[in-house]
């Protein structure tokens, strides 16, 4: 594909964070996965997530505090979330030039993956973890926000599994629904 989807959605992106009155280049963000199977189709490029024990893809995702996507890359399962997050962020200061902070979950955790984000863009990855005390269930604080917009992806029918043979189409895909959630925001009523 020519990119023409990524421009569209980046132009939109910037025109809801305008509205909502936030600046549009975001400061922080928050980094996540999602595994999800493949279809008989798409199952080239796949592998086994032993954590979700599911056979298919991982959608990596860097959203903003609003949780729109600022970056998505798609692997099989079977990549580590620390391998998967350095293919993410690589090359992504040009595009993100005021981000400084990343929150992310435990599995991130680790000294070289800390290391190699203030070596690669300057940003500081906090690890935002669970209360040991605390029972079931628990919103953490900014980690939700990841978490909604995974959410938002399972909704679109076409990303409820990972129907593609190619990675690239995955990643375009998530941004058109991304495109058709922000214009229904755009175009909502006030």
């Amino acid at each position: 594909m020519s990119g023409l989807w990524f421009l569209i959605f980046k132009a939109l992106r910037a025109a809801e964070r305008k509205r909502v009155g936030k600046d549009t280049q975001p400061t922080a963000a928050i980094l996540d996965s999602q595994s999800v199977k493949t279809t008989e189709e798409s199952s080239h490029s796949s592998g086994y997530d032993t954590h979700k024990n599911i056979k298919g893809r991982k959608r990596h995702l860097l959203v903003d505090t609003l949780g729109l996507p600022l970056s998505v890359y798609v692997t099989s399962a079977d990549v580590q979330d620390r391998i998967g997050a350095r293919c993410l962020l690589a090359g992504l200061k040009p595009f993100v030039p005021h981000l400084k902070k990343i929150r992310a979950d435990g599995a991130y955790s680790g000294e070289k993956l800390a290391g190699w984000c203030k070596e690669q863009g300057g940003w500081e990855l906090e690890i935002v973890e669970r209360n040991a005390d605390t029972e079931g269930f628990a919103v953490l604080p900014h980690r939700w926000i990841v978490e909604r917009t995974l959410g938002w992806l399972i909704r679109n029918r076409r990303l409820s599994k990972d129907h593609e043979r190619m990675v690239q189409n995955s990643e375009t895909f998530i941004e058109i629904a991304m495109i058709r959630l922000i214009l229904r925001r755009l175009t909502r009523k006030a």
